[in-house]
């Protein structure tokens, strides 16, 4: 069973991800929350799997609550605008990727199940689109830690900072996926990250992966 806090100040809104949520049979929507600090609180006390965070929200905004459950429940964030700097800086902050709020029940189902399982959301065109064109505006930033991964594994977390699959990144280096999971494991370990979409993030800030329309000076 996936335990799930459903996070926006619409009540419309969190009511009915809630009712939605609810049909399936492999999920427990343990509570609602209007804003991030009662998201906070929430958490603490029922330790959901997963949180469907708003971003904009009052008291406590979506990006904070996020920096305060690092360690806790896997954050799913929910957004009207897909290029919204403020979905780029809750990913920064944790989350391991976000939803549009008009997306489908099926797209919402297999979102939560991918996040509870302990993957994330990195594979849809629009999370690299949004990463890359974030990263573009911000200077790199000093990333030491990268000189500790061997150059296998850097070769590793730029096939999956581009979205590859670890079966997509086994054929394109001729190894086992099992090969790459070891990769991925000890990238993420190395870095102090809490999954691919961080690992993403850190590729395209520290200056590793270039995004395109930039010019370096």
């Amino acid at each position: 069973m996936i335990r799930i806090v459903v996070a926006d100040d619409h009540l419309v809104v969190r009511t009915g991800f809630a009712e939605l949520l609810g049909t399936q049979p492999d999920f427990e929507v343990a509570g609602t929350a209007q804003d991030g600090a009662e998201a906070v609180r929430m958490c603490a006390e029922l330790t959901p799997d997963v949180v469907l965070m708003d971003i904009r929200m009052p008291v406590m905004d979506g990006i904070e609550a996020t920096r305060r459950l690092e360690g806790g429940p896997r954050v799913l964030i929910l957004t009207t605008f897909d290029l919204d700097e403020y979905v780029y800086d809750a990913l920064r902050a944790g989350a391991s990727g976000f939803l549009l709020k008009d997306v489908t029940a099926e797209r919402l189902f297999d979102a939560v199940r991918v996040i509870a399982a302990g993957e994330a959301l990195l594979a849809p065109a629009v999370t690299r689109r949004l990463i890359g064109e974030f990263a573009r505006q911000r200077p790199p930033r000093e990333t030491p830690v990268l000189t500790g991964l061997t150059p296998r594994e850097t070769e590793v977390l730029r096939l999956v900072a581009e979205g590859l699959s670890n079966p997509e990144v086994a054929a394109r280096l001729t190894v086992t996926e099992e090969t790459v999971k070891t990769h991925v494991s000890r990238i993420l370990g190395k870095l102090g990250l809490r999954d691919r979409t961080q690992a993403a993030v850190t590729a395209y800030e520290s200056g590793l992966i270039v995004p395109r329309g930039h010019r370096p000076r």
